[in-house]
């Protein structure tokens, strides 16, 4: 796989656990909890749609009260775009979160470092979208 690939895959395979940890769908809490956790530097920072910054150290603390506290949310992710080079790259894209009768919107931009294995999450910037499309 190349860099883009790789940064494509990470953001859909991301999206995807995370909703299975709001749904408290695995057999392996654990298990789950650290493949989340493994798709991040040790130096992530994100900027939440609220404009609140977010470590991972916060990030890894917040994921325990939240696993199956949302049975019914989906997410899905739109429009993903990648600039890549072998080493690192940005994407961008619309994540969608549905629960109940509620729908949110975020557009997301993000920093990936990527080595042979894997695309990593450096930073992420997400920005709530106000009925735009």
């Amino acid at each position: 796989m190349n860099a883009k690939e790789k940064i494509t895959r990470e953001i859909i395979d991301f999206h995807h656990d995370i909703e299975q940890w709001f749904h408290g769908n695995t057999t392996d809490r654990e298990a789950l909890f650290q493949k989340l956790l493994s798709g991040f530097t040790p130096e992530f920072r994100m900027i939440n749609g609220n404009g609140d910054p977010v470590s991972l150290s916060a990030l890894s603390e917040w994921l325990p009260g939240v696993f199956g506290k949302f049975p019914n949310r989906s997410i899905t992710v739109e429009n993903i775009d990648v600039q890549a080079s072998d080493s690192h790259g940005l994407a961008t894209y619309i994540e969608i979160q549905i629960t109940g009768d509620i729908s949110t919107k975020r557009r997301s931009s993000a920093v990936f470092l990527v080595n042979d294995d894997q695309a990593l999450w450096l930073h992420l910037i997400e920005k709530w979208m106000d009925g735009e499309e």
